[in-house]
This record gives C-alpha cells, structure tokens and sequence, in this order.
C-alpha cells in the first residue's frame, strides 16, 4: 500500500510504497477515506512540539474509512462498514488509570504510552490502518463524497469530552474560553447541540466572534478579550444572560494563564471548569483557594474524551443538532501531502479543515 512516512523530524514527508498492516485479535484494518490535517502538524512534523513520536512513522490523527477485515472477538463490525478511527488508544491491562497513545501522533507519557506506540505505530497517512477494536465506530452509511466532512468528528469530540466532562446539562449557561480557534468554535456548536441555553464566547477575534452569531443566532453571547482580567471578566458577566454553569477553557499553547483564570473565575457557586487546553509553561493558572473552597467549585483537567463519546457525537449529527456542512473542507490526495500540511498552517480557523484523502 502506499502512505506518507516521516522519516526524520525536519524533513518532508515521503510518499512511498510500505507493507500493508497485519490483522490481529483485538484489532480492525480499515481502509482509509480521509483523515484530518491538524493546522500544527508542521509544528509536529518539524519537531518544534517536541511530541513523543518515534520517528520513521506514518502519522495520522484518525480518520473515517471502510472496514476491511476484522479479528475474532468483533461480533457488530462488518467488512464495508463506514467508521470513525479514533486516534485515542488507551491501554487494556489498568481499566483505572490507563496509559494513553494518540495513535499516529503523540504518546501520553514517555513510560506505557511510549510501549503502546510499539505496537500501534503507524496512523492514518496511507491507504490502510491497523486499529484497536474499541476505537472503530460505526457512522451508518454515507456517500463516498461526504467522507471528509465526517473527519469533523475528530475535531467536534475533543470539546465534546469537555462538555461532558463538566456534566453540561440541557438549560445552563456554559462558557467556552477560546471560542474563536478550531476546537472552541467546534465546542459552541456541540453545546448549543446539548442543549445549552446560552453559549458565551470568548476570544480576542471580534469578527470571529461575530461569525458565530451569524451562524447560530442569538443562543451565543459574545465576550471579546483584549488582556486585562477585571475589564474581560466584566465583559462577559455582561453577555451572559445569569448565572455561567461551566467554564471550558480551549485556549491554545500560545496563551496566557491569565486568560484561563479570567474566564474560570466567572463562573457561579458551586459551578464546573473543565481544562482542555494547551496552555504551556511551568506556571500555574493561580485560582484563589479561598474562593474555590467556599464556592464548592469544581476544578478538573480532561484529555481527549471517552471511548463511546463517538457514538453519542455521531447521534447528534444524525439527529440534525450538528451540521456537518458548517465546516469547509480542502481536500488533498496523499501524493499531495506536503502540500496539505502547508495549506493547513496557513488555513487555521473555525469551521475550516485540511483533509488527506489516501
């Protein structure tokens, strides 16, 4: 089969004829559909994210496909099926406190996470991927033209993880903290979806900002932020309607954690924050402790999401509550993948993607 190899991290990547994966018990070969660009695989790929990814590889972050063959224990999958590869595989040996791989990008830690990726190597850059059972979801049917608008799943269910992490419930007010880049703007819709009766929507983009209004109407309330805490923290207790329930903080590695703890100490007694983002750095987000004892706040860190997360994201799209067609989609053939990297940089924002079509 061919695939994109990175070979060294610096160097392009190479587009080259490699061994078609092997089936095992356990585990699903999938033909692959598409799969999603990230807008910082040229950070990745050029090591300045420094991530824990054994190099030669065929990267990939997941993707949709068809199913080729499955092992022994799978009783539902079948060969043809439409499914979404979820890149997030967990150990199966500590159902506790698992160690976790990115599939075809990063390892968790440089411990068990870094043994998984002996294993699950390679990701979804080629023609073919060899996945764990529990991570193939199936999507139902679709035409074979709108297999990379449902690579947006792998872009609705990290914010989704988020929401449900912070127990988001039908009528509250949540706050989504970097609401302007591609997994904030993503977590906007997912929440209105849930059924939040107000979205608030924070970011230093005020025509972003503005584009989200225009999309969903008046459920979202927009909060631009221009770097002071008291005067953003009172910018949006003046969009939100009552009360903010949860905050989720999607705020990117290039942002300050006084960002974070303007948006986290919005939040009402007895309220949730959920951390998703990628803030960087040594320093702390310095909340008062006082303040979250007495209020009873709820402070949490969520990577990635849950394992059935996919079926319930794929429900709300099936149900109309999310509309696939938001996103707008460029499209790349695998020998075209340095070029699809590049278009991804250059293309960042909400709503949009760069997909690999093998």
């Amino acid at each position: 089969m061919k695939a994109a190899v990175l070979k060294a991290f610096g160097s392009p990547l190479v587009v080259e004829t490699v061994p078609a994966p092997v089936l095992g018990t356990g585990e699903v070969i999938v033909d692959v559909a598409a799969t999603r660009m990230l807008a910082y695989a040229d950070e990745v790929f050029s090591g300045k994210r420094n991530y824990l990814l054994n190099v030669p590889v065929i990267p990939g972050p997941g993707g949709i496909g068809r199913v080729r063959a499955v092992g022994p224990d799978a009783t539902r999958l079948a060969v043809g099926d439409w499914v979404f590869c979820d890149p997030t595989v967990r150990s199966r040996d500590d159902a506790t406190m698992p160690d976790i791989l990115l599939q075809g990008w990063t390892a968790g830690d440089a411990g068990g996470g870094l043994r998984l990726q002996k294993h699950f190597t390679h990701g979804s850059f080629a023609e073919q991927m060899r996945v764990p059972t529990e991570n193939v979801t199936r999507i139902g049917d679709i035409d074979d033209s709108d297999a990379p608008l449902w690579c947006a799943l792998g872009t609705l269910l990290v914010p989704y993880g988020g929401l449900a992490a912070a127990k988001l419930t039908a009528g509250e007010t949540v706050l989504i903290n970097g609401a302007t880049g591609a997994f904030g703007s993503a977590g906007v819709a997912v929440a209105l979806a849930m059924g939040a009766s107000a979205v608030i929507a924070t970011g230093r983009n005020e025509k972003a900002l503005g584009d989200l209004v225009r999309r969903f109407g008046s459920r979202v309330r927009t909060a631009p932020m221009f770097g002071k805490e008291d005067d953003d923290r009172a910018r949006i207790h003046e969009a939100a309607p009552g009360p903010i329930d949860c905050v989720l903080d999607l705020l990117p590695p290039a942002a300050k954690a006084s960002q974070v703890r303007t948006a986290a100490l919005t939040v009402r007694p007895h309220g949730r924050v959920v951390l998703m983002g990628g803030l960087t750095g040594d320093g702390g987000i310095e909340l008062p402790y006082t303040w979250l004892m007495r209020n009873g706040i709820t402070l949490r860190g969520q990577f990635m999401y849950a394992r059935d997360d996919a079926r319930r994201v794929i429900g709300l799209v099936r149900a109309g509550l999310i509309d696939l067609n938001e996103f707008q989609v460029t499209a790349f053939g695998l020998d075209k993948v340095n070029d699809a990297v590049a278009h991804a940089a250059a293309n960042a924002g909400p709503f949009k993607m760069t997909v690999l079509q093998p």
